[in-house]
């Protein structure tokens, strides 16, 4: 492992506690929402843990693009805002729709993980899960969203919460990491040597990802 491999097993960690969360089995389909650094994360751990497809999904072009060079079988580019006198919760139910539908998952992803936060990734998130299939919260945005409940309850949906991680998703992680199935540096967009970088990372611009400051190691 490099030193930038070594710095990025934090990270690599909280996706493998998520996947844990989702008990993820060899063989289901995993859709996951947010194409940033935890969701690439979460597309590649779930990858490398044998799912047989997954779907990375974001608002943003280069993203999407990256996420299927990185760790996706495929990728949705979804619209930020429903269009003008449209009901936000049935834009939601309706990209939902539409990624199902050309992604072919039939009844819906067996697997989704929600790693944006957002309102909107939320509900659509809850109507792209398959009945009987797994939901697993990790993005943090406002406390309280409009959430569909019923079709939560309809489809019989389990429903979880993940954060940071928890015993043995360090040595998981590093497993991954050494023997070559997930590579995290290549999630590095910019390296400074001084806080430039904190300056950088705050700005939240779609062209970056993890920002490295190199040290006397590097």
């Amino acid at each position: 492992m490099t030193a930038e491999d070594g710095a990025l097993v934090e990270p690599v960690a909280v996706a493998v506690q998520v996947n844990k969360v989702a008990d993820l089995r060899a063989g289901q389909t995993v859709l996951v929402f947010g194409c940033g650094p935890i969701g690439l994360l979460c597309q590649a751990v779930a990858k490398a843990s044998g799912a047989s497809r997954v779907i990375g999904v974001d608002v943003s072009q280069s993203r999407v693009n990256f996420a299927k060079e990185f760790g996706a079988d495929g990728g949705f580019l979804s619209q930020s805002k429903p269009g003008e006198g449209q009901d936000p919760v049935q834009a939601s139910r309706a990209v939902a729709e539409t990624i199902i539908a050309e992604f072919g998952l039939g009844d819906g992803a067996d697997v989704v993980l929600e790693c944006t936060g957002a309102e909107s990734c939320i509900q659509a998130g809850i109507f792209a899960a398959k009945k009987g299939g797994t939901f697993v919260q990790t993005g943090i945005g406002p406390e309280n969203v409009t959430f569909p409940i019923t079709t939560a309850c309809i489809r019989a949906l389990t429903i979880k919460g993940s954060i940071r991680y928890t015993t043995g998703c360090y040595p998981r992680a590093v497993e991954l990491i050494a023997s070559g199935k997930i590579q995290p540096r290549k999630l590095i967009t910019h390296r400074f040597k001084s806080e430039e970088a904190f300056e950088l990372v705050e700005k939240a611009q779609q062209d970056t990802l993890k920002v490295i400051i190199e040290g006397a190691c590097s």
